[in-house]
């Protein structure tokens, strides 16, 4: 059995501790700073738990002596404090962030550390998946042309002037909305301006729209970068709504008034769990003298798992972390410090039994076990 801390108890990181928990391979202890949310967890299953501030680094590293990995499903601002705590403690770190510079902060923990643990942050959808896809596909190219990388979690059935609905953390959305990206252009680096370069296409016969933010493309700009002429990430939503958010973001200045806008935005549109999960990678490089392209699509849907409603967000996003970690305790990752996304096999993700989520295209999923 191995032991695992995740802290954050919240939808995605109660999704990891029930996957690794049905595993049966898994002794689980879940924390959280709200006694309330650690209540609600417990009685709907037996799980160990305890209430912390982590950002008492003392404290929690303490706590975390003794296992062997830890997971941040935490707000991404602490992450380097957990990080912390985990190189102190001797543990393995994994976290969902999708934050540049708190992955920078992890990468310099990381570095620091001299015992044999791993550190692995972005470890969800996007960043995450969509870098371990891209990456792949590189792969099948003598020389590289471009790399394009598109990721939605949308509602199915949107009904209002939005065309949206609240499926993840509003705090890393508005994130992602305002902070400037990463991308390369012409061969070169450069900064990716949120909500720009809106793009047009269709899947399925149904439209969408797809503009710049921040986070996605996890560390493959430095990875392809002198490689590639064109990199970029976009995230995916219904035509009209980057012109709405861009109104909120930018005409009315509530991009430097973000908790204003995560309360406007939270008391506003629903969350909804009736969700799908869109990803579209499209790479164009070489092979043996010709130009060619290949693309990947993926939509996956919601799933009835273990007696309950789990959206698709919250399927894909747990399920990611649980197969990098899984892979890791059970050799199929033998690296040591610092572990970018995109040095992970698609194939064997996508053949670990929490990674098979992705490996079904269509909304017949069918949960393993069941």
């Amino acid at each position: 059995m191995h032991n695992v801390t995740i802290l954050g108890a919240g939808k995605i990181g109660s999704a990891i501790a029930k996957l690794l928990h049905y595993s049966e391979d898994y002794t689980i202890l879940v924390g959280d700073r709200e006694p309330q949310a650690l209540e609600n967890l417990t009685a709907s299953w037996p799980v160990n738990t305890f209430v912390i501030d982590v950002t008492d680094e003392t404290a929690l590293t303490k706590k975390l002596e003794g296992q062997d990995c830890v997971v941040s499903a935490c707000s991404y601002e602490v992450n380097p404090i957990i990080a912390r705590a985990a190189a102190q403690a001797g543990v393995s770190y994994f976290d969902l962030t999708e934050d540049v510079e708190t992955t920078n902060a992890v990468r310099s923990i990381a570095e620091t550390t001299s015992n044999n643990s791993i550190f692995v942050p972005q470890c969800g959808l996007a960043p995450g998946f969509i870098g371990i896809l891209a990456h792949h596909l590189c792969s099948n190219f003598d020389k590289l042309d471009a790399v394009k990388m598109r990721v939605g979690a949308l509602p199915q059935y949107p009904s209002n002037m939005m065309m949206y609905n609240l499926t993840w953390s509003t705090k890393g959305l508005i994130n992602e909305y305002c902070n400037p990206g990463e991308a390369i252009l012409n061969g070169c680096k450069i900064e990716a301006l949120p909500l720009e370069e809106v793009e047009h296409f269709s899947v399925d016969g149904v439209n969408y729209e797809a503009f710049n933010t921040s986070g996605g493309l996890g560390t493959l700009c430095e990875t392809l970068e002198g490689q590639v002429q064109t990199l970029n990430y976009k995230t995916i939503r219904y035509p009209g709504h980057q012109y709405l958010i861009k109104f909120l973001t930018n005409e009315l200045g509530l991009s430097d008034r973000r908790e204003l806008l995560e309360e406007i935005l939270e008391n506003s549109i629903p969350i909804t769990k009736q969700d799908v999960v869109i990803i579209f990678c499209t790479v164009t490089g070489w092979k043996n003298g010709h130009l060619q392209q290949i693309s990947d699509v993926r939509k996956i849907y919601p799933l009835n798992l273990y007696g309950e409603n789990w959206s698709s967000i919250q399927l894909t996003t747990a399920s990611s972390l649980c197969a990098v970690l899984d892979m890791y305790l059970n050799g199929k990752i033998t690296h040591s410090g610092f572990l970018k996304q995109e040095d992970i096999s698609l194939d064997t993700f996508l053949n670990n039994r929490f990674g098979c989520y992705y490996a079904q295209k269509d909304r017949n999923l069918v949960a393993p076990g069941i």
